[in-house]
C-alpha cells in the first residue's frame, strides 16, 4: 500500500488520510527511534578507493533515505530512484503495484577519505531505515519498500555481508536483519527517479508523510552520529556546482 501517495494531496485531505493511517503531524518526532549499533568491523579500505565512490540502498521511502544521506558529510550527492527491476518499469507509477522487481532506492556518490562505506551502512542500518521488517517500512509495504543493498563489487558485498552478521550476533535488534544484498550489474542497475522526487524532503518538510515519518531520521542522525552529520543537505539540485 503507497501511504505516501495519498499524502502528495494537501490541505484537510492529506490531514485526513494521514490520520485515517495512524499517523499526525502532532506526534512527537521522538517517537522515531534510531539504533545506536557498533562500528563496522571490517570496512573497505581507503588505500583502494578513488576520489569518488558510489553506493546504492534500499530502505523504504526514498525521500527519507536521500534525506539522511544528503545531511552526511562526504557525501557529494544522494539521488532518488529504482533498482532491481528492468529500465521499461522504472517509473513511480509501475513500481506501485510491487510486480516489478524494483525497490525505491538511493544512489549515494560519496568521497571516501570523508566517510567510508563502512560508514554509510552503519547509517543505513541505524538512521536511515528498520532492517528487520520484511517488505515494509513504516506504513508503506510491498516489494518495492525493502530492505536492499545493491552492492557493486566483491568488496561492498564482503563489507555488508560481514557487518549484516555483526549485528546479528550481537543482537541490536529484537529480530533478524532481512536486508537483501543484490548485484548491480548485467540487467541489475540504478534508474533515477522522476524529476519531482528529488529533494522532496527539503523542499516539503511540513508535507503529513515527510513530517512524521522523514524529518526525525534527520534528527536521530544528528542526534546519534553528529561526528557525520552536516547541517545544510547537500542537494540534487546544487551537486556539482
Amino acid at each position: 500500500m503507497m501511504i505516501k501517495q495519498t499524502l502528495f494531496a494537501t490541505g484537510a485531505v492529506a490531514l485526513a488520510a494521514f490520520a485515517f493511517f495512524g499517523g499526525g503531524v502532532g506526534m512527537s518526532l521522538a517517537e522515531e527511534k534510531a539504533v545506536k549499533l557498533p562500528p563496522p568491523a571490517m570496512d573497505a579500505p581507503a588505500t583502494a578507493q578513488a576520489a569518488r565512490e558510489t553506493a546504492v540502498f534500499a530502505g523504504g521511502c526514498f525521500w527519507g533515505v536521500q534525506a539522511v544521506f544528503q545531511h552526511t558529510n562526504g557525501v557529494l550527492n544522494a539521488v532518488s530512484g529504482y533498482a532491481g527491476g528492468d529500465k521499461s518499469t522504472a517509473s513511480y507509477n509501475m513500481i506501485g503495484s510491487g510486480r516489478t522487481g524494483h525497490a525505491e532506492s538511493v544512489l549515494v556518490t560519496y568521497d571516501p577519505k570523508v566517510v567510508s562505506y563502512g560508514k554509510l551502512l552503519q547509517i543505513y542500518f541505524s538512521v536511515a531505515h528498520d532492517p528487520t521488517t520484511l517488505n515494509r517500512q513504516g506504513p508503506d509495504s510491498g516489494t518495492q519498500y525493502r530492505s536492499a543493498i545493491f552492492y557493486k563489487d566483491a568488496t561492498q558485498k564482503q563489507v555488508a555481508e560481514k557487518y549484516i552478521a555483526q549485528l546479528d550476533a550481537a543482537k541490536v535488534y529484537p529480530d533478524k536483519i532481512v536486508t537483501q544484498l543484490t548485484p548491480l550489474g548485467g540487467t541489475i542497475a540504478f534508474y533515477p527517479a522522476e524529476a519531482y522526487h528529488q529533494d522532496y524532503a527539503t523542499l516539503n518538510p511540513n508535507q503529513p508523510y515527510i513530517a512524521r515519518f522523514d524529518r526525525p531520521k534527520i534528527a536521530n542522525l544528528k542526534l546519534v552520529m553528529p561526528e557525520v552529520y552536516r547541517d545544510k543537505p547537500m542537494l540534487v539540485s546544487q551537486a556539482g556546482r
